[in-house]
């Protein structure tokens, strides 16, 4: 099947930015809006696959996905619609099984914003642009990932309104070459919708079968004419959510209940997802027609939301800093208690052996009561909180940016694009029923424990042309190009409460806000780098049926210096039926600003119990002594090889296996013990609450994966009882395999979850079926089975669930060709996961965390739009 032969090259920023004409090329060849690869769910029949264009993944013209010469998913507008998920990140899983995302329930910044994996990869593998612009990363640096993306800083593809975009492409190909850091994996196009009339009014609201979780969502979209030769279309998108709980009582809570503790909270703690306090979302999209194939475009997004999660349960007798207070010569557990005027000014406190119920103790209550010299003089913190107490951990992140440009010919053909783009990301930590135990009595229980920023600029200058050259079947596109990028992270200072070390500090009483200490100001700081790269690609088609193209990039960056990487890639139309495609690949993700930076301390499980961990820079004197080196990139070589076929009988399938061997993959190292020695040397550094610290973890260089997989997508469409019926699977395999690593910073559990913890195999068969003014939607998805190591404590928790398979349901009718209304459910037949068995025992989370098809279970949404 030849090639269509478009005169004109379409003038490109960072490569694939259509401008006017090129939408005048795209309508020439009947683009529909909602055209796509991976599925076609509530989208009009299709007579060709060629019919499906995008623009990522070539600087040449616009081209059909199966034209493509790397595997390539559209998904069009009324594909994020038709469904039941309010989250880009849940829409676009919904859609392609390569793309997986799960909830974080008490996963610190990831509860915020969660970590999205494309083909098996961590979140910031995947490159995303916005029209074409590359998109800015979250401040939200992920320090609990999950294992696959620990140390992960992605962008949030969150704050995009699906009610803003035309169409989403996913290359499903390493693209580093022709994009730049961070495309190992693949790339994520949103695609803007440039309307300049007509709109939509959308309101949905949902529920999940237990009756929590109530999902509220307005959005809206218009398009309006900017002058007479261009277009402003505008979108905004508000949302709330309740929180939901799969939580059982924990055996350690429900013990203390029993023991006659009456102030212990059922659940004490909580698993599920977390509450959505608002969520707003505005994106602006404009473009103007300049005369003489010439065009200046803007684009600009805001968007705002705040979240609450949870925290671990922390045990009225248990919990180290707060309430434990070691042993006695009899090996008795001992309450920590504070003497208030200073050891040995005063009053003596008594030993308070805890036993069952410390409340219950003859020493806890002459403690207790204040009335007496010795109760006003000894405090202990079940005064406060007698039942123990789970910190809410919760944020408002903000995001905004902005990008401007202008694209057109010179009079030599040469086409041109010059842009200049800005992106923001805050995130501001919130943090509720916690103390800072070091002040005693004179605690806060609410801290904002500060704040960390991510701002980027960047500068694009791009040209390309097509040359006519002798012995080659068509248009030689080259393609060449500059950018400048500049980065700064920056860490905010808490506020004063959350950080203080307070005069119980060295009664052994803990420093900081509980669960997330708050940045001191010796941690608070602003980091920036800059890098700048040149590109180049050619592609052209050497014969009817063959085409071949190449691309190479050379990057510098300012801390820790250059890379160059290069793409070969080809596709051979073997018969009008069947191609062959294929391409091989080096990329690179550059380390963060952030990553190089950040301090922070979390707790988290370490075998069974919570610790304090300290995560510092690897250049820390503490982390080169465990390890530490300065980071480098991650390097990658991939290779993919693929069919596309085409039938007349209205079939379409590809088939692509792909391969990636990352070398020098980033991550948070497993918990590395602390000694004494360790502890004093942090301390004589300044790091005062070093002495509650029980491990270290720093970002390191310090393991390669293989990473392969397989692709399946088919479609098929029919006339059915006088409708039409369109038939969409989607497969993928992926298998990852952990080369080699270095045991002493990362333990057996992480290499395990690295490899099983997402399903090797997924799968979404969807049918779709049109008659007069009702459609009916079906969607089954299967997950296979996979691994958990449980609250990623390395301490043999673990878990095997099985493969699982729900089914999604929508039924839509256009009352007028304005009003359509629709009533639909995600796994409608309540389906869940296999539930934990340490559910009661450890935490109580009664499923899985980390499962793929999530854990709350069936949820059922009305929806009603209305068109103008």
């Amino acid at each position: 099947m030849a090639k269509p032969v478009i005169e004109k090259v379409v003038p490109v920023a960072h490569g694939i930015r259509p401008t006017l004409v090129a939408c005048a090329i795209l309508a020439s060849l009947s683009t529909t809006s909602f055209a796509q690869e991976a599925s076609t769910d509530g989208a009009e029949p299709e007579t060709k696959a060629d019919e499906r264009i995008a623009v990522v993944g070539t600087r040449s013209a616009p081209r059909s996905v199966g034209d493509s010469a790397v595997p390539l998913d559209i998904v069009g507008a009324d594909e994020l619609r038709d469904q039941g998920s309010t989250d880009m990140m849940n829409m676009v899983s919904t859609v392609v099984p390569s793309f997986n995302v799960n909830d974080q329930p008490i996963n610190d910044a990831s509860t915020l914003v969660r970590p999205a994996n494309l083909r098996g990869l961590a979140s910031d593998h995947t490159l995303v642009l916005v029209n074409g612009k590359r998109r800015h990363r979250s401040a939200v640096i992920t320090f609990l990932g999950g294992g696959l993306s620990d140390g992960a800083q992605g962008p949030d593809i969150s704050n995009i309104p699906a009610s803003a975009l035309k169409q989403i492409e996913v290359l499903r190909d390493g693209a580093a070459a022709q994009y730049g850091s961070d495309a190992i994996a693949g790339v994520i196009n949103f695609v803007l919708n440039d309307a300049a009339e007509g709109g939509t009014l959308e309101a949905r609201y949902g529920t999940t079968a237990e009756g929590d979780g109530d999902t509220f969502q307005i959005s809206g979209n218009i398009g309006l004419p900017l002058s007479e030769r261009g277009f402003a279309n505008l979108s905004m998108e508000y949302r709330e959510a309740d929180a939901t709980s799969r939580s059982v009582q924990r055996d350690d809570a429900a013990a203390l209940i029993e023991a006659g503790n009456t102030f212990v909270a059922d659940p004490a703690q909580i698993w599920g997802t977390p509450e959505i306090k608002y969520d707003f979302k505005a994106l602006g999209n404009f473009g103007l027609d300049l005369g003489n194939n010439k065009e200046a475009y803007l684009f600009a997004n805001y968007a705002e939301r705040e979240i609450e999660g949870g925290f671990y349960y922390r045990h009225p007798h248990d919990r180290s800093g707060v309430y434990f207070g070691g042993f006695n010569d009899q090996d008795e557990q001992l309450l920590l208690v504070g003497d208030l005027d200073g050891v040995g000014q005063g009053l003596s406190c008594p030993e308070v052996p805890v036993g069952d119920n410390v409340l219950d103790s003859p020493e806890y209550q002459l403690i207790a009561d204040n009335s007496t010299p010795l109760g006003a003089n000894c405090f202990a913190f079940n005064e406060l909180l007698p039942g123990g107490f789970t910190p809410r951990f919760g944020g408002i992140v903000t995001d905004a940016s902005f990008v401007a440009g202008t694209n057109g010919y010179f009079a030599n053909d040469w086409a041109y694009d010059a842009s200049i783009g800005v992106g923001y990301s805050r995130v501001e930590y919130l943090l509720f029923n916690t103390v800072n135990p070091s002040l005693g009595p004179d605690t806060p229980f609410n801290f904002s424990p500060g704040a960390a920023s991510q701002l980027e600029k960047n500068f694009n200058l791009d040209f390309s042309k097509g040359f006519q050259v002798d012995g080659f079947y068509d248009l030689v596109n080259v393609a060449t190009g500059i950018e400048y990028r500049r980065e700064t992270f920056k860490q905010e200072v808490g506020d004063p409460a959350s950080f203080a070390i307070g005069p119980l500090t060295d009664q052994g009483f803990g420093i900081g806000s509980n669960g997330f200490p708050g940045i001191k100001p010796e941690a608070a700081g602003e980091w920036s780098r800059g890098n700048w790269a040149w590109y180049a690609d050619v592609e052209t088609y050497l014969t009817a049926d063959f085409m071949v193209g190449a691309a190479v990039r050379f990057e510098d960056f300012s801390d820790f210096g250059s890379t160059s990487n290069g793409k070969l890639s080809a596709r051979w139309q073997l018969t009008s039926d069947w191609a062959i495609r294929g391409a091989v690949s080096t990329g690179f993700k550059a380390p963060t600003v952030g990553q190089s930076n950040v301090i922070n301390v979390t707790t988290a499980f370490v075998g069974d119990s919570l610790q304090d961990q300290a995560l510092l820079p690897p250049t820390n004197p503490i982390a080169a002594l465990k390890g530490g080196k300065p980071l480098q990139p991650e390097e990658s070589v991939s290779y993919s090889f693929g069919v596309v076929g085409e039938f007349q009988s209205g079939l379409y399938l590809t088939i692509d296996y792909f391969n990636i061997e990352v070398t020098d993959r980033l991550s948070r190292t497993s918990a590395i013990p602390l000694t004494q020695e360790d502890r004093d040397a942090l301390i004589a550094q300044g790091v005062r609450d070093a002495a509650s610290y029980s491990s270290v973890v720093y970002f390191t260089n310090d393991f390669d994966t293989t990473t392969q997989g397989i692709d399946v997508v088919a479609n098929y469409g029919h006339d059915l009882w006088e409708g039409d019926m369109k038939y969409t699977l989607a497969y993928n395999w992926t298998d990852t395999t952990v080369d080699s690593f270095n045991p002493d910073n990362i333990n057996l559990a992480k290499v395990q979850m690295l490899e099983d913890n997402l399903p090797a195999h997924r799968a979404t068969f969807t049918a779709n079926y049109r008659f007069d003014a009702m459609r009916t939607l079906a969607r089954v998805n299967y997950y296979g089975k996979y691994y958990e190591d449980h609250v990623d404590a390395g301490g043999g928790l673990d878990i095997f669930p099985g493969a699982e398979t729900t089914l999604d349901l929508e039924f839509s009718y256009d009352f007028s060709e304005s009003f359509t209304a629709a009533i639909g459910g995600k796994n409608v037949l309540d389906n869940r996961p296999d539930e934990n068995p340490f559910a009661s025992s450890v935490v109580g989370s009664l499923y899985p965390p980390t499962s793929p098809m999530g854990v709350n279970g069936g949820y059922y949404y009305l929806r009603a739009q209305y068109k103008f």
